[in-house]
């Protein structure tokens, strides 16, 4: 993996052929619309947290129905909670009325 922008935009390696270039996994880049706002911009566009992690899900099961082991239940357990994790501090943000602002 090869950060590009810190926190937005990676470059993954692929697995059996390194030499070429790897996936791009970009994630929505906002910045404040103006200095000292709480409103957000949108920079670039991309993906979640969360959409990676239903991603993930959704291979580990998929593996889990193929070659089932221990190791992939705990990691689909584990994929699953943080996914919830993430659901519910958005869920608490929007009744707080501070999702997409720069406030704690």
């Amino acid at each position: 993996m090869k950060v590009q922008v810190e926190g937005h935009r990676y470059e993954l390696s692929n697995f059996e052929n390194k030499d070429n270039q790897g996936q791009i996994l970009q994630f929505i880049q906002k910045e404040p619309k103006s200095e000292g706002s709480t409103e957000l911009l949108t920079i670039s566009d991309g993906t979640t947290n969360e959409e990676v992690l239903e991603v993930l899900i959704n291979r580990m099961q998929s593996l889990q129905s193929k070659f089932p082991c221990r190791e992939n239940s705990i990691v689909i357990t584990n994929l699953e909670e943080s996914l919830m994790w993430l659901n519910k501090r958005t869920s608490d943000r929007v009744k707080r009325q501070v999702e997409g602002k720069q406030i704690a």
